[in-house]
């Protein structure tokens, strides 16, 4: 009798240890949407961009708005991203040779798929039409910069204008932009991506070295920036939720896509985030939060579109999410976020981006799509 009752007493505490395991793994989705919306109220207070309201830095920031309305339905993210198009004039920035300066156009395509003729997206056509078919520096490789000789030469760009393209495009019904998107995609991914360590180098002073001189890190590997990898995975996790499953070169997106997600997540460091240097952690060893936020949406935008395997990944997605937003201050403010930058550097609690906001948008309107 004292057996029996002794394996009940054992089973029951297994099975509440479970319990509390499993209740621990859950997603308190109300916790995160009040988070969320804390990192968006403390941002819109505290505005800040490298060139102007229109550049690529407020473009990130209002891409993870845009994501985090679609999440949440919530007022607050559509009213910010509405002020942001009206103190804009749904205008880009005007450098049309330059990826960065259509980022900010992610949010207007958006809107106007809210409320229909709200927006004007007569300038968002006027730059990608210059930006894709007519000659600059950059098409034309007569930059004095010798790695300045393709259009999309660094590999944030890719985070910056093909999810641009590939909404504009489903919008209008104009497919010849996904094809232009696709041929200046594969020239940078045929110059920057390396086959052997499935990773993007930032360009190719990162890749080849500057004057016959390699960059290395100090253990003798390559540099592979975490942000820069973050824009490409999570710039494909965007270009994907849009492109047509039955475009031609549909399955290259999925097959890269799904190539590095299992790079980054093998980069994953034992406190859940991703170090500013993906190949020498110990350089900086302290999570950073704009790349950690990025792949963490991308992460998750694979389990929830069945490209990556739940049991697989959620795990790594979930440890992602509460250190990321563990460095959420109490007022609202992500830190832990590298300043502007092209190559691994170092952050600090205190240090802050609105691109680092808007991934932290961007984790998080994903996390609530999760356990569905």
């Amino acid at each position: 009798m004292q057996s029996i009752q002794r394996t009940f007493f054992t089973s029951m505490v297994l099975f509440f240890l479970c319990f509390i395991v499993n209740a621990q793994a859950e997603i308190d989705k109300r916790e995160i949407e009040l988070a969320m919306v804390k990192a968006l109220e403390w941002q819109e207070a505290h505005p800040i961009f490298a060139l102007s309201p229109k550049d690529w830095t407020n473009g990130a920031y209002y891409v993870g708005a845009t994501k985090a309305h679609q999440a949440t339905k919530n007022p607050i993210f559509l009213a910010a991203l509405k002020t942001a198009g009206y103190r804009n004039q749904w205008k880009p920035l005007d450098r049309y040779y330059h990826a960065d300066d259509i980022a900010i156009s992610y949010s207007y395509l958006y809107i106007d798929s809210t409320r229909k003729r709200l927006v004007d997206l007569a300038p968002t056509k006027d730059f990608l039409d210059n930006h894709l078919y007519k000659s600059n520096k950059w098409k034309n490789g007569t930059d004095p910069n010798e790695f300045k000789k393709i259009l999309w030469w660094w590999c944030d760009a890719l985070f910056m204008a093909p999810p641009v393209i590939t909404v504009y495009a489903k919008r209008t019904g104009e497919k010849k932009y996904l094809d232009d998107m696709h041929k200046y995609f594969m020239e940078t991914y045929n110059l920057l991506y390396d086959q052997e360590e499935n990773l993007f180098a930032r360009d190719t002073r990162y890749q080849w070295g500057v004057n016959e001189i390699d960059l290395k890190e100090p253990n003798g590997k390559k540099i592979f920036w975490a942000r820069g990898n973050g824009w490409v995975l999570g710039g494909l996790a965007l270009i994907l939720s849009d492109l047509p499953k039955d475009y031609k070169h549909y399955d290259f997106y999925v097959n890269l896509f799904k190539e590095m997600a299992a790079r980054i997540k093998s980069l994953q460091q034992e406190d859940g985030l991703w170090r500013t240097s993906l190949l020498s952690p110990e350089s900086w060893d302290h999570g950073e939060v704009s790349a950690s936020g990025f792949y963490t949406f991308a992460l998750a935008w694979g389990v929830n579109n069945g490209l990556l395997d739940s049991k697989t990944y959620t795990p790594a997605v979930k440890k992602a999410w509460k250190s990321i937003h563990a460095c959420q201050h109490i007022n609202g403010m992500v830190g832990w976020v590298q300043d502007i930058g092209a190559d691994p550097q170092p952050a600090t609690k205190d240090s802050w981006q609105n691109y680092g906001t808007g991934a932290f948008l961007l984790a998080g309107s994903e996390l609530l799509k999760m356990d569905e």
